[in-house]
């Protein structure tokens, strides 16, 4: 579903990272890993199409994104980041549907295939009970169930998250997850997603990518690339400092 070719991202000039080479699959997880700052964040906005890619390839499909037209690519990949949306008075429903957006035109007005699927990504991620709810008013752990709901109702083939369980308690982490672990073999969805937690991007990746200063260390499944020397060794910490938290 997707194929990243000598993938080089970046702003301007400045390259944070450079010959990112990957694929997925429909249905497949893969988990970018690696410190803050490594490009994880850069690579997913260069493949949500945020940033244009300074060198190389990117395919969805086997089509190449740089000959795809802005609505078809709106319609094939959807995304979840950091940034929220500025909601004023929008209940979580409005939110959901702002997620329409590729398929409704310049009004932004729901037909009935529209509404039925912002129903049914709001029954997917439980948040149905939400739908007239203030979206400022539910807690961190709602928002980003709507926030997810409002990605999977455009029905996208590519499923991009940053960090979709930062600041969630552990709660939250694992329900979400487990939605997402859902969601990727019901609709065969193609996720690419960075997170910080070693210990659950080995339980619901197939594939992960170490990132270390903007370059490929490490690309495979997560026994063998989320080991405690593995890890010790791309995060430049001492293996007795990792047991003492992680063993």
């Amino acid at each position: 579903m997707l194929e990243v070719k000598e993938l080089s991202a970046g702003y301007g000039s400045r390259v944070i990272a450079r010959g990112i080479t990957f694929t997925v699959r429909e249905g497949e997880i893969l988990s970018m890993i690696g410190q803050n700052g490594s490009g994880k964040s850069t690579i997913l906005k260069t493949l949500a199409g945020q940033l244009p890619p300074l060198s190389g390839e990117i395919r969805i499909g086997g089509v190449p994104v740089s000959s795809m037209k802005r609505n078809e690519f709106a319609r094939q990949v959807s995304g979840l980041f950091t940034e929220r949306p500025k909601t004023e008075l929008m209940t979580c429903r409005d939110v959901v549907e702002t997620g329409r957006y590729p398929y409704t035109g310049a009004f932004g007005l729901l037909g009935e295939a529209d509404k039925r699927a912002v129903s049914e990504a709001m029954r997917l991620t439980e948040t149905e009970e939400l739908s007239s709810v203030s979206f400022g008013e539910i807690s961190d752990g709602q928002k980003q169930r709507v926030m997810l709901a409002r990605a999977v109702c455009r029905e996208p083939k590519l499923l991009l998250l940053d960090e979709p369980t930062s600041f969630l308690d552990i709660h939250y982490k694992l329900t979400f997850l487990e939605m997402l672990d859902r969601l990727r073999r019901e609709r065969k969805l193609a996720v690419v997603m960075s997170l910080h937690e070693t210990e659950l991007a080995a339980k619901i990746s197939d594939t992960v990518l170490l990132l270390k200063n903007g370059e490929c260390a490490g690309l495979g499944p997560p026994r063998s690339l989320l080991g405690t020397q593995a890890l010790t060794a791309h995060f430049d910490l001492s293996p007795e400092l990792w047991e003492k938290y992680y063993g």
